[in-house]
């Protein structure tokens, strides 16, 4: 281990997903999800307080980050996260999500880790969790607070 972190700061700026068709996924996440698009116009982006949410092509990506070929079919092993202030926030969320024609992976349950949570997919199958964790709070801008975070 090096005796200096890799980072100089513990923080996350972007999460950009390799997508196969951005026009369709972009209007997902305007329309169903209701993300406002503030990219360029090479690639969607939405400002999700604190951070970004990319979406740029499988194939662009790949290259740009110097791995082969684009993203493979199936499950790619990430999937992002909301956290709910409250487990009827997590049905409020889930029921906007059947209505908009969303696919529910999996139903809002109460969790093995003590919460409340279910998942559904985007077109191209990135999973999304929404959960209402009972041991997190929040702080003022609604970013988590893990538990002996200093708020």
């Amino acid at each position: 281990m090096a005796d200096q972190p890799i980072f100089p700061e513990q923080r996350l700026s972007i999460i950009t997903l390799g997508v196969i068709d951005r026009a369709a996924m972009t209007r997902f996440y305007e329309t169903a999800i209701g993300f406002k698009n503030v990219g360029p116009k090479q690639m969607a982006m939405f400002d999700l307080g604190g951070f970004i949410l990319g979406l740029w092509e499988a194939d662009k990506l790949a290259g740009d980050a110097g791995l082969g070929g684009g993203r493979p079919d199936g499950f790619n092993g990430v999937a992002l996260a909301y956290n709910a202030r409250s487990e009827a926030e997590v049905d409020e969320i889930f029921a906007r999500c059947e209505a908009a024609g969303v696919t529910i992976t999996v139903p809002p349950h109460k969790s093995f880790w003590g919460g409340y949570s279910g998942y559904f997919s985007d077109p191209e199958g990135n999973a999304w969790e929404v959960a209402f964790n009972p041991f997190w709070s929040f702080d003022e801008a609604g970013r988590v607070v893990l538990p002996g975070e200093a708020s």
